[in-house]
């Protein structure tokens, strides 16, 4: 049975309307058949065909927040832009929801291209992709398969694979990990029992005094006036406990070495997560030969979530730049 979709219309977002773009709602559908529910940002006044990006991230995050941001400047700059809500989430479809899947995640991103590749007002060999923090490392994914990309940029990327699997900094131990795949698995024979999906909850709130300097930057943004939207899921419930799963089982980055196409990695040199660029950037020029149209900028002094929406820090100049070079 078909899902009904319920969009809001008024402007929610954690950012300001611009006056120099037009904005609606679009939807399309993905490979696995599910709604997705994106913002599409038009610049005024611009006649032609325009050269166009897809936006999404971050992880457990909606397109009222920081994708938003993105897409909206991106086209106050001459770039029709969409940012999206992953399958599951947001105003998207898909149920149960809140579940996350490295396979779907990345058809999400494709079937974006899918939709802006046959839009009248786009030139269909001008697309870019841009993912943020979790959605930074499918954008690669997608690079590597998706020949229709042009140029990618990954900004404070995480590698949801590795970091499920291995722990943040790699901390996981071979029988740690072996209790988190039984916790897991008992996990799903509970929610069958159920008949509903336990929830891992969002952002930890109230914060610990003693919490680390990297929860109490998520603390700033997703449960703060900063950027708390009601449909997030790191500003509320967070994803199903068992979407896990996928990711210990599913390692990304694989096949980075055949992306011919543009690459630019931003991270935050002050960053817990900058380790996460450093090495998707070292292993797709170590195991590539196309490596001339690669690129790792480190902002100094800059944390994760600077990242998000400080316009300020966001090199929106040189991501300009970067598409323009090549989109074209």
């Amino acid at each position: 049975m078909e899902e009904k979709l319920n969009l809001v219309q008024e402007w929610d977002k954690t950012f300001p309307k611009s006056e120099k773009v037009n904005h609606r709602k679009v939807t399309f559908n993905n490979r696995f058949g599910i709604t997705l529910v994106a913002d599409l940002y038009e610049p005024k006044n611009v006649e032609g065909k325009l050269p166009a990006i897809a936006v999404c991230g971050p992880f457990g995050a909606v397109k009222e927040q920081c994708s938003g941001l993105y897409a909206q400047t991106m086209a106050e700059r001459g770039f029709l832009s969409i940012a999206f809500d992953p399958s599951y989430t947001g105003e998207s479809t898909g149920t149960p929801r809140y579940v996350a899947s490295p396979d779907i995640n990345t058809e999400d991103f494709q079937a974006a291209v899918d939709f802006l590749s046959v839009q009248d007002n786009v030139d269909s060999e001008k697309i870019g992709i841009i993912g943020i923090c979790g959605w930074g490392g499918f954008s690669l994914n997608v690079a590597s398969i998706d020949t229709r990309i042009k140029a990618t940029v990954c900004s404070t990327m995480y590698n949801m694979s590795r970091v499920n699997h291995n722990g943040y900094f790699d901390s996981t131990s071979e029988d740690d990990l072996y209790e988190l795949k039984k916790q897991l698995n008992a996990q799903r024979i509970e929610d069958f029992k159920n008949g509903k999906y336990e929830l891992a909850g969002g952002v930890v709130d109230p914060l610990p005094e003693d919490a680390p300097f990297y929860v109490k930057d998520y603390y700033d943004y997703y449960k703060t006036e900063r950027g708390y939207h009601k449909r997030s899921l790191n500003s509320n419930g967070g994803w199903n406990v068992t979407s896990s799963l996928s990711f210990i089982n599913t390692p990304q980055h694989t096949f980075t070495g055949e992306i011919r196409n543009a690459v630019l990695i931003i991270h935050g040199e002050k960053a817990h997560s900058c380790y996460f660029s450093k090495d998707a950037y070292n292993d797709m020029i170590k195991n590539g030969k196309y490596t001339d149209n690669k690129e790792l900028m480190i902002i100094p002094n800059a944390v994760h979530t600077d990242l998000y929406d400080k316009l300020d820090i966001i090199p929106f100049d040189k991501i300009e730049e970067f598409f323009k070079e090549n989109l074209k």
